[in-house]
């Protein structure tokens, strides 16, 4: 009897310790910033991002910064314009290279602002 007594006080502290764990614990929150956005850019003009990675990142919508939104949507855009998926499969870059062109403006545009954000920030 003691024994079965003390196998269930176990397990109730072994599983209350999970429900509060659980409940006391925060939603893991993903949040895109203007460096993963230029850190992907770099990694598709060089050919060494894959499709898995270009859509975990491209495909999520940016809630925070409208204007992130906006720069992803034209890389999707892009995507949809000048990309192929199974280009990466022959071996050949995502984008042809009227893309790769755009995707670099593209890049650019998001350093200078980037850059721009960061100067204002550190001024106040």
């Amino acid at each position: 009897m003691a024994l079965s007594l003390l196998v269930f006080a176990v397990c109730l502290l072994i599983f209350g310790g999970m429900i509060a764990i659980l409940l006391l614990s925060g939603t893991p929150r993903y949040r895109t910033e203007p460096h993963h956005l230029l850190a992907l850019f770099d990694k598709a003009l060089e050919d060494r991002v894959d499709e898995g990675e270009w859509n975990a990142i491209i495909d999520y919508p940016i809630r925070h910064d409208d204007y992130l939104d906006s720069i992803r949507r034209r890389a999707r855009q892009l995507m949809e314009e000048h990309g192929r998926h199974w280009r990466k499969a022959q071996g050949r870059p995502l984008l042809d290279s009227t893309g790769r062109e755009e995707l670099a403006a593209l890049r650019r545009h998001l350093a200078a602002h980037a850059d721009l954000q960061e100067r204002k920030r550190n001024e106040s």
